[in-house]
């Protein structure tokens, strides 16, 4: 656990201009210079902990990101600044967050492929220092990857009546996407320091991550930042299809939460103390709010009106389900009024002639709506005179955590689960100390990293001594597998896939 208190800052005394310059540790950003650490090879430089905008606390809780206040001297940049708000307020959160980390092998002035990472969490939860992100085997290569921390929760997305009139609707509510959209900014300023290239920036994310990827793609405010998008179990509305929340709907909810805290205005809600705010509710995520989320995204990506750049998407074989019913009857009453008049078409597909098949059907919902949403991504972002699509899906069983178990619908034997979140440290080529990993499990990840940064480099993963990885054409079969080839149960069927299609446009 980081400790509560907010680093004091240290800087560096006596560094003249030719040293600082000469010296690879050295970053001098547009805010002031910084000095970062080695990494495990000699080539390698890290920095953490640099912020990119003002604490967002006090009279700049619920605003736009504010530019940081330039320093002088040399910033130490060697330890993680603290996670945004969440959870029960653990060590180490704090209002004052908005910092970002990088890790380059590359020499200030070279052009490398920029790696942008957006953690996930449920827009809740997580951040950009948790050690499944280490950037290091991304760096080595050939990226610079950055890893970003983004206000949560209420604190990340909050509507309240007052605070759209102050705004003049600019900046009343997605707080949390406009910290990324400060990050892009960031790099397009800074980045050159680092050996990156501005004009070839990636953004990926998991999860509540990859939903901010799908929804930065239609805000007008971030188009001309980033030129390739990744996408990792979560698309737009996150896991399930579904319109985004907007302004006058989240103004209500933000009204009851100002309620339920005990405060009558926006200046009470803005010096009500941190835990306080809270514990008062976890807040929802982006909304369309009529200015950084003109229109819902899936009205967006249906007209083709989304920023155009090369998307990578996929999903995984055992994603967790967000409905678990304890009996057949409470399965059949959740499809009906969750689908209406399609209800009897989704049972169909979806059957519950017993208890134990119901709670299989739950699982294979949260599976197939997951495999659609990130599929039907790809096919609207890669339409006739859009760029292209690749698609994947991951069934690789991670070895079990000693003495551990997991769930799973496919767990055969002494084997893990292809879970939400579990391809991460693939995509990382980060296998940790935290299970016994085989030589499959290292040979696979070190072909999806590659896959990655290929992408990141030219819009195409495919590279010298990897498998083809086809253009997805809106088929299962241009699907690119990682891990255990599925079969039968475990690869979403095409009715299943249909189903979801008819809903999507219908809703």
């Amino acid at each position: 656990m980081r400790n509560l208190l907010i680093p004091i800052l240290v800087f560096l005394a006596g560094d003249s201009a030719a040293d600082a310059q000469n010296d690879p540790l050295i970053a001098k950003l547009d805010a002031g210079t910084v000095s970062g650490m080695a990494g495990a090879s000699a080539d390698m430089r890290i920095f953490k902990g640099i912020p990119f905008a003002a604490p967002p606390v006090g009279d700049l809780r619920w605003r736009a990101p504010q530019p940081v206040a330039h320093w002088t001297g040399v910033r130490k940049a060697n330890a993680f600044g603290p996670s945004c708000m969440q959870g029960n307020g653990n060590a180490g959160n704090s209002e004052d967050c908005l910092y970002l980390n990088v890790w380059t092998a590359g020499k200030a002035g070279e052009k490398r492929p920029v790696m942008v990472w957006i953690h996930g969490g449920g827009y809740y939860a997580g951040s950009g220092s948790q050690s499944m992100y280490d950037g290091e085997a991304l760096a080595k290569k050939g990226a610079v990857v950055v890893t970003l921390n983004y206000r949560l929760g209420v604190f990340g997305f909050f509507s309240y009546p007052e605070l759209t009139k102050e705004s003049d609707r600019r900046g009343a509510a997605n707080f949390g996407a406009m910290d990324s959209i400060a990050v892009l900014e960031w790099v397009q300023k800074n980045i050159t320091q680092f050996g990156g290239d501005p004009k070839r920036v990636t953004i990926f994310g998991e999860s509540a991550g990859s939903a901010m990827v799908a929804n930065l793609m239609v805000m007008p405010k971030a188009k001309g930042l980033f030129q390739r998008a990744i996408g990792e179990s979560g698309a737009w509305s996150t896991a399930s299809v579904r319109r985004l929340k907007t302004l006058p709907e989240a103004e209500q909810d933000g009204v009851k939460f100002a309620e339920g805290v005990g405060a009558k205005s926006l200046a009470e809600l803005r010096a009500k103390p941190a835990d306080v705010i809270l514990k008062g509710g976890r807040g929802e995520g982006p909304i369309v709010d009529g200015w950084l989320i003109p229109e819902d995204p899936s009205t967006v990506f249906a007209a083709g009106k989304q920023t155009d750049v090369p998307v990578l998407t996929g999903s995984n074989r055992d994603e967790s389900s967000n409905s678990n019913p304890q009996s057949s009857g409470e399965f059949v009453e959740q499809a009906r009024k969750r689908f209406g008049d399609m209800a009897d078409q989704y049972l169909k597909v979806y059957p519950a002639g017993s208890d134990g098949q119901a709670r299989e059907s739950a699982f294979l919902t949260g599976r197939d709506q997951m495999a659609f949403a990130m599929r039907n991504w790809a096919r609207l972002a890669a339409r006739p005179g859009k760029s292209k699509s690749y698609v994947y899906y991951f069934t690789q069983q991670r070895p079990l955590v000693p003495g551990g178990k997991e769930k799973g619908q496919f767990a055969p034997g002494p084997h893990g689960s292809a879970t939400h979140v579990s391809e991460i440290l693939y995509v990382f080529n980060h296998l940790d100390n935290s299970r016994p990993w085989t030589d499959a499990d290292r040979q696979g990840a070190d072909m999806m990293s590659s896959y990655w940064v290929n992408f990141a480099t030219n819009g195409d993963p495919n590279g010298k001594g990897l498998p083809k990885w086809p253009v997805f054409d809106g088929n299962t079969g241009t699907t690119m597998i990682f891990g255990n080839a599925p079969q039968g149960s475990q690869v979403p069927g095409e009715a299943q896939l249909a189903f979801f299609k008819t809903y999507f446009l219908k809703s």
